[in-house]
Protein backbone atom coordinates (compact mmCIF):
# COMPACT_ATOMS: atom_id res chain seq x y z
CA UNK A 1 0.00 0.00 0.00
CA UNK A 2 1.26 3.47 -0.76
CA UNK A 3 0.19 7.10 -0.94
CA UNK A 4 1.80 10.49 -1.35
CA UNK A 5 -1.21 12.69 -2.13
CA UNK A 6 -4.18 13.53 0.09
CA UNK A 7 -7.75 12.51 -0.72
CA UNK A 8 -10.91 13.96 0.84
CA UNK A 9 -9.02 15.41 3.79
CA UNK A 10 -7.09 12.20 4.51
CA UNK A 11 -3.39 11.63 3.98
CA UNK A 12 -0.61 9.25 4.97
CA UNK A 13 -1.43 6.87 7.81
CA UNK A 14 -5.12 7.84 7.93
CA UNK A 15 -5.64 7.32 4.21
CA UNK A 16 -3.92 3.92 4.23
CA UNK A 17 -5.98 2.83 7.26
CA UNK A 18 -9.22 3.89 5.53
CA UNK A 19 -8.22 2.01 2.36
CA UNK A 20 -7.46 -1.07 4.46
CA UNK A 21 -10.93 -0.91 6.00
CA UNK A 22 -12.37 -0.66 2.48
CA UNK A 23 -10.45 -3.79 1.41
CA UNK A 24 -11.81 -5.71 4.38
CA UNK A 25 -15.34 -4.51 3.58
CA UNK A 26 -14.84 -5.99 0.09
CA UNK A 27 -14.01 -9.44 1.44
CA UNK A 28 -10.24 -9.34 1.99
CA UNK A 29 -9.23 -11.16 5.21
CA UNK A 30 -6.22 -9.69 7.01
CA UNK A 31 -3.53 -11.82 8.62
CA UNK A 32 -1.03 -9.09 9.57
CA UNK A 33 -0.19 -5.44 8.98
CA UNK A 34 3.10 -3.57 9.04
CA UNK A 35 3.77 -0.14 10.45
CA UNK A 36 3.48 2.76 8.04
CA UNK A 37 6.85 3.68 6.58
CA UNK A 38 7.87 7.02 5.07
CA UNK A 39 10.09 6.59 2.02
CA UNK A 40 11.50 8.76 -0.73
CA UNK A 41 9.62 8.72 -4.04
CA UNK A 42 10.59 6.27 -6.76
CA UNK A 43 12.58 6.64 -8.92
CA UNK A 44 15.27 8.46 -6.95
CA UNK A 45 15.16 12.19 -7.55
CA UNK A 46 11.49 12.27 -8.54
CA UNK A 47 10.04 15.72 -7.90
CA UNK A 48 7.13 14.72 -5.68
CA UNK A 49 6.33 14.29 -1.96
CA UNK A 50 7.60 11.37 0.10
CA UNK A 51 5.44 8.26 0.22
CA UNK A 52 3.73 6.55 3.10
CA UNK A 53 3.84 2.78 2.60
CA UNK A 54 2.64 -0.31 4.41
CA UNK A 55 2.42 -4.03 3.77
CA UNK A 56 -0.50 -6.25 4.62
CA UNK A 57 -0.60 -10.00 4.55
CA UNK A 58 -3.97 -11.41 3.60
CA UNK A 59 -5.57 -14.82 3.57
CA UNK A 60 -5.35 -15.68 -0.11
CA UNK A 61 -7.99 -18.41 0.14
CA UNK A 62 -9.78 -18.69 -3.18
CA UNK A 63 -8.45 -15.40 -4.57
CA UNK A 64 -6.75 -15.60 -7.94
CA UNK A 65 -4.26 -12.87 -8.82
CA UNK A 66 -6.62 -11.26 -11.41
CA UNK A 67 -9.61 -11.32 -9.02
CA UNK A 68 -7.60 -9.76 -6.19
CA UNK A 69 -6.07 -7.21 -8.57
CA UNK A 70 -9.59 -6.19 -9.65
CA UNK A 71 -10.59 -5.49 -6.03
CA UNK A 72 -7.39 -3.49 -5.48
CA UNK A 73 -8.16 -1.36 -8.55
CA UNK A 74 -11.73 -0.76 -7.32
CA UNK A 75 -10.41 0.53 -3.98
CA UNK A 76 -7.78 2.69 -5.68
CA UNK A 77 -10.49 4.23 -7.84
CA UNK A 78 -12.67 4.91 -4.78
CA UNK A 79 -9.74 6.93 -3.39
CA UNK A 80 -9.27 9.03 -6.51
CA UNK A 81 -6.46 7.10 -8.16
CA UNK A 82 -5.90 8.11 -11.78
CA UNK A 83 -3.37 6.25 -13.89
CA UNK A 84 -1.89 8.86 -16.20
CA UNK A 85 1.86 8.34 -16.17
CA UNK A 86 4.30 5.83 -14.75
CA UNK A 87 5.66 6.66 -11.29
CA UNK A 88 3.46 9.72 -10.89
CA UNK A 89 2.30 10.93 -7.47
CA UNK A 90 -0.86 9.13 -6.37
CA UNK A 91 -3.60 9.15 -3.80
CA UNK A 92 -3.41 5.37 -3.39
CA UNK A 93 -1.37 2.55 -4.86
CA UNK A 94 -2.25 -1.06 -4.08
CA UNK A 95 -0.13 -3.87 -5.50
CA UNK A 96 0.15 -7.62 -5.17
CA UNK A 97 3.78 -8.18 -4.25
CA UNK A 98 3.60 -11.96 -3.99
CA UNK A 99 1.09 -14.78 -3.57
CA UNK A 100 2.08 -18.20 -2.30
CA UNK A 101 2.16 -20.73 -5.10
CA UNK A 102 2.12 -18.15 -7.91
CA UNK A 103 5.27 -17.53 -9.94
CA UNK A 104 4.84 -16.19 -13.45
CA UNK A 105 2.29 -14.01 -15.20
CA UNK A 106 -1.40 -14.37 -14.38
CA UNK A 107 -3.85 -12.24 -16.32
CA UNK A 108 -1.14 -9.65 -16.91
CA UNK A 109 0.02 -9.66 -13.27
CA UNK A 110 3.64 -10.74 -12.79
CA UNK A 111 4.33 -12.51 -9.50
CA UNK A 112 6.35 -11.95 -7.53
CA UNK A 113 6.41 -8.23 -8.35
CA UNK A 114 9.24 -7.77 -10.83
CA UNK A 115 11.14 -5.01 -8.99
CA UNK A 116 10.22 -5.63 -5.37
CA UNK A 117 13.78 -6.55 -4.43
CA UNK A 118 14.98 -3.08 -5.51
CA UNK A 119 12.60 -1.03 -3.38
CA UNK A 120 12.87 -0.06 0.27
CA UNK A 121 9.22 0.97 0.25
CA UNK A 122 8.31 -2.69 -0.34
CA UNK A 123 11.05 -4.41 1.62
CA UNK A 124 11.03 -2.38 4.87
CA UNK A 125 7.38 -3.14 5.69
CA UNK A 126 7.69 -6.70 4.34
CA UNK A 127 10.77 -7.39 6.49
CA UNK A 128 8.87 -6.04 9.49
CA UNK A 129 5.96 -8.50 9.22
CA UNK A 130 7.72 -11.43 7.51
CA UNK A 131 11.52 -11.14 7.83
CA UNK A 132 12.04 -14.80 6.90
CA UNK A 133 9.72 -14.74 3.86
CA UNK A 134 11.60 -16.26 0.92
CA UNK A 135 11.52 -14.70 -2.52
CA UNK A 136 10.31 -17.62 -4.67
CA UNK A 137 12.82 -16.89 -7.46
CA UNK A 138 15.97 -15.71 -5.65
CA UNK A 139 15.41 -17.70 -2.41
CA UNK A 140 16.55 -14.65 -0.40
CA UNK A 141 14.70 -13.59 2.73
CA UNK A 142 12.92 -10.25 2.99
CA UNK A 143 15.47 -9.27 5.66
CA UNK A 144 18.42 -10.09 3.37
CA UNK A 145 16.87 -8.30 0.40
CA UNK A 146 16.39 -5.16 2.51
CA UNK A 147 19.96 -5.35 3.84
CA UNK A 148 21.28 -5.56 0.26
CA UNK A 149 19.78 -2.21 -0.77
CA UNK A 150 22.03 0.79 -1.37
CA UNK A 151 22.83 2.74 1.78
CA UNK A 152 21.30 5.84 0.20
CA UNK A 153 17.76 4.44 0.41
CA UNK A 154 15.98 6.30 3.20
CA UNK A 155 13.04 4.79 5.05
CA UNK A 156 11.60 5.07 8.54
CA UNK A 157 8.58 3.77 10.41
CA UNK A 158 6.30 6.74 11.15
CA UNK A 159 2.97 5.35 12.28
CA UNK A 160 0.66 2.45 12.90
CA UNK A 161 -1.65 1.07 10.25
CA UNK A 162 -5.02 0.73 11.92
CA UNK A 163 -6.52 -2.62 11.02
CA UNK A 164 -10.32 -2.79 11.09
CA UNK A 165 -11.84 -4.95 13.77
CA UNK A 166 -14.91 -6.89 13.48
Amino acid sequence: MGTNMPFNGMAGVDLLSAALADLVARGVTLKSCSSVWRTEPWPAGADQPDYFNAMVEIEAGAWTPPALYDVLRQVESAYGRERRERWAARTLDLDIVAMDGFVGTFGGIKLPHARMQERAFVLAPLAEIAPDWLHPVTSQTARDLLAALALGDKYEAVGVLTAPTG
